[in-house]
């Protein structure tokens, strides 16, 4: 009943919300609370968040397969889409919600690289609008959360560089709506500067 109380005297102080948040996961998050994503997407959905991106980080793709059933569930409230190697799937409507699987920044933007040069692209036209042009996830998160309190995996590398980042001391097993809110209240009592 308290904690109740609590979310909604948070949730009823937020004033400034960020439009797109990025989770960084790891296999073990995943695999001890599977349906974290979808509670998260909810909680995005009834705040009017933009955009949500779950990066889980491992380094063989197929270990993640056993919980996708409960991932592909986001596609009942959401537009689902899965990026997994050079695979896209997209399912639902609504909110946006990007799920990476064991992709890293520095690979997506080797690819773009490798890209503009099959295309032959000059190198004197290699400008910062170019690169973002080939990057497979075009935006910037406002923040980027981080539980258990472990550091961030390169994921969006190039697109997160002016993001806000929230380290929370909580796993992502006991995350729950409380944790969610104290992160939006932490981004909206920040200053942003990007970069300036």
């Amino acid at each position: 009943m308290i904690r109740w109380l609590y979310e909604l005297c948070l949730k009823n102080r937020l004033n400034k919300l960020p439009h797109n948040i990025c989770f960084m996961l790891t296999e073990k998050d995943i695999a001890d609370a599977p349906d974290n994503p979808f509670l998260v997407t909810l909680w995005c959905c009834d705040l009017g968040i933009s955009t949500v991106t779950f990066h889980i980080s491992t380094k063989n793709p197929a270990n993640i397969e056993q919980y996708m059933e409960n991932i592909r569930k986001i596609s009942t409230i959401a537009r689902l889409v899965i990026h997994v190697d050079d695979k896209e799937e997209v399912s639902g409507d609504g909110m946006q919600v990007l799920i990476a699987i064991g992709m890293s920044g520095r690979e997506e933007i080797t690819r773009c690289i490798r890209e503009m040069a099959r295309e032959g692209i000059d190198a004197d036209m290699v400008d910062e609008h170019l690169i973002e042009s080939y990057l497979t996830f075009q935006y910037e998160p406002d923040l980027v959360i981080k539980t258990s309190g472990d550091h961030l995996t390169d994921f969006l590398i190039w697109q997160s560089v002016y993001s806000e980042l929230f380290f929370s001391d909580v796993n992502w097993k006991s995350f729950r709506k409380v944790e969610f809110l104290r992160a939006l209240r932490d981004y909206q009592l920040r200053t942003r500067t990007l970069g300036k």
